[in-house]
């Protein structure tokens, strides 16, 4: 991985963090009006994930000169948006679901 891979990619992932960032506080805002408690909840589980994430992020990333690193800490965060934007769109889907029937 170049410097120039390296700098795409982090740009690539701070573009994600942010997106993310926009979604949760979209789906957060859609719960508190539907006074959706249980999806709050996992939402505030989420908030510590996407946290833990941007930690990772910036622990590695930013600094990481290593090629082999790069890849592993590359490989580790797209797994951990992955996972992220899933959980948050079905939380996003089930209040759907619920502003739906009421």
């Amino acid at each position: 991985m170049t410097i120039a891979e390296v700098k795409a990619y982090q740009e690539k992932i701070g573009a994600q963090l942010h997106e993310a960032k926009a979604l949760l506080e979209e789906v957060e805002a859609d719960a508190k009006k539907n006074k959706a408690q249980a999806e709050i909840e996992r939402l505030n589980a989420l908030k510590t994930k996407k946290q833990e994430i941007e930690n990772k992020w910036h622990r590695h990333l930013k600094t990481v000169g290593e090629t082999a690193l790069a890849l592993k800490v590359k490989s580790e965060i797209e797994a951990d948006l992955a996972k992220f934007k899933n959980s948050l769109e079905g939380i996003k889907a089930e209040l759907k679901t619920q502003a739906a029937a009421n």
